[in-house]
C-alpha cells in the first residue's frame, strides 16, 4: 500500500493535462527516491489501475515509439479552483504571512510542480495582519462550539489610542449561532440568553475562546426583511426610494440585489435612476447613504430624508469655519 502512495504522489507532482510520465520514469523514481527498491513495470501498472479505481482519473496517451504516458487529470480541484483559493488567501488581511505560506504549501501538493510554479508567480503577500493573530484557530474553535451546541466565553479586544488592543472578558450567557463573512471580516453572531438580543463579534478580535455549558438547541436568528447596510440587526424595515446617478447602477444592483427595483428617472433618464428597496433603518444605513454624497438623494420616507439631511448639516457645520488655518 505504501508503494501506491509513492506512485500517487509522483503522478500528482510530476504530471498534469500536458505533461505525462512513463512507467520507466516512475520505476526510476521508486528505485532512487524511495525505499521501495526495484519494482517491475507490471506492478506499477497495477498500482496505477488501483489509483484510478480509488477515484483519481489517470489518462493514458501514446507518444513516440508507441510509448504510454500517464497523466493525472482529476485531483479533486481543478487548477483554476486552486488558483482562486490561493488568490483568496493572498488578499486576506487577517492572516499573517506565515499562515498564508503554510496554506500555500498545502495547496501545492494538490497540483503538479509545473502548475505550482504558475501559482507561486501570482502570490502577493501583505503585512497588515498583527503577528499574534491566529484567525484560523479562532474560526475552528468557534465552529466547534456551535456544532457542540454550547455557550461561549472569550475575551474581546478593541484598540486604544496607543494602537494597542485591550481585551476584556465576555463571560455573559452568550449562545453562539452563526459565523458570517461581511465587509472582509468574519463575525460571530451570538444571542444573549439574558435579553434575547443578537450580538456581533469580530472573530479576529477574540482570544481565549472556551466552550460553556451545553444548551438544548440553538435559537433562531431573525431573517432579514430587506437590505441591511451592516452586520447589525435593524430596529425597523421600511420602503425606501432613492434618486441615484446612473453611473452607480452597477453598485445598486450588486449591493441591493433582489431587494431593489430600478427604473430610469423620467425627468433625466440619461443621468439618473430611481431605486426602490426594502431597507433596514439603522446607523449603518445613514453612513451608507452619506458615502455617496451628492450622487444619491433620499426621496422617501420623509423621516429618513430628514434624518439624513440633519446628519449632512451636522457634518457640514464642522467645516463652516472657512478661515481656519
Amino acid at each position: 500500500m505504501s508503494r501506491i502512495l509513492y506512485v500517487l504522489d509522483y503522478l500528482s507532482r510530476n504530471t498534469d493535462a500536458e505533461k505525462g510520465a512513463t512507467l520507466k520514469d516512475i520505476q526510476a523514481y521508486l528505485l532512487n527516491q524511495t525505499n521501495a527498491g526495484s519494482v517491475s513495470t507490471l506492478s506499477i501498472q497495477r498500482d496505477i489501475d488501483q489509483i484510478d479505481a480509488m477515484g483519481y482519473t489517470v489518462d493514458i496517451r501514446k507518444g513516440a515509439h508507441n510509448t504510454s504516458y500517464y497523466h493525472m487529470r482529476d485531483r479533486g480541484f481543478t487548477f483554476n479552483e486552486i488558483r482562486f483559493l490561493v488568490d483568496s488567501v493572498s488578499i486576506n488581511k487577517f492572516l499573517s504571512n506565515a499562515q498564508k505560506q503554510r496554506l500555500f504549501r498545502k495547496f501545492e501538493v494538490l497540483r503538479s510542480e509545473s502548475e505550482v510554479r504558475k501559482l507561486v508567480g501570482r502570490i502577493t503577500l501583505s503585512e497588515v495582519a498583527p503577528p499574534s493573530l491566529d484567525l484560523l484557530d479562532n474560526l475552528e474553535c468557534v465552529h466547534q462550539i456551535i456544532a457542540e451546541k454550547r455557550k461561549i466565553h472569550f475575551q474581546y479586544g478593541k484598540y486604544n489610542i496607543h494602537r494597542e488592543i485591550e481585551y476584556y472578558d465576555k463571560k455573559r450567557n452568550l449562545i453562539p449561532c452563526q459565523v458570517v463573512y461581511t465587509s472582509e471580516r468574519f463575525y460571530l453572531k451570538a444571542v444573549s440568553e439574558d435579553t434575547g438580543e443578537v450580538r456581533n463579534y469580530r472573530i479576529d478580535r477574540m482570544r481565549k475562546i472556551v466552550p460553556g455549558e451545553k444548551i438544548a438547541h440553538l435559537p433562531k436568528l431573525p431573517k432579514p426583511e430587506g437590505f441591511s447596510a451592516d452586520i447589525f440587526v435593524p430596529e425597523v424595515y421600511e420602503d425606501v426610494q432613492l434618486r441615484v446617478r446612473r453611473v452607480l447602477l452597477d453598485d445598486m444592483i450588486e449591493q441591493l440585489g433582489n431587494y431593489a427595483h430600478v427604473r430610469l428617472d423620467e425627468k433625466d433618464p440619461e443621468h439618473y435612476i430611481l431605486v426602490r428597496a426594502r431597507m433596514g433603518i439603522s446607523y449603518g444605513l445613514y453612513r451608507w447613504i452619506m458615502k455617496y454624497g451628492a450622487s444619491m438623494e433620499v426621496l422617501a420616507p420623509e423621516s429618513l430624508r430628514k434624518e439624513v439631511a440633519q446628519r449632512i448639516r451636522a457634518a457640514a457645520a464642522l467645516y463652516s469655519d472657512t478661515d481656519r488655518e
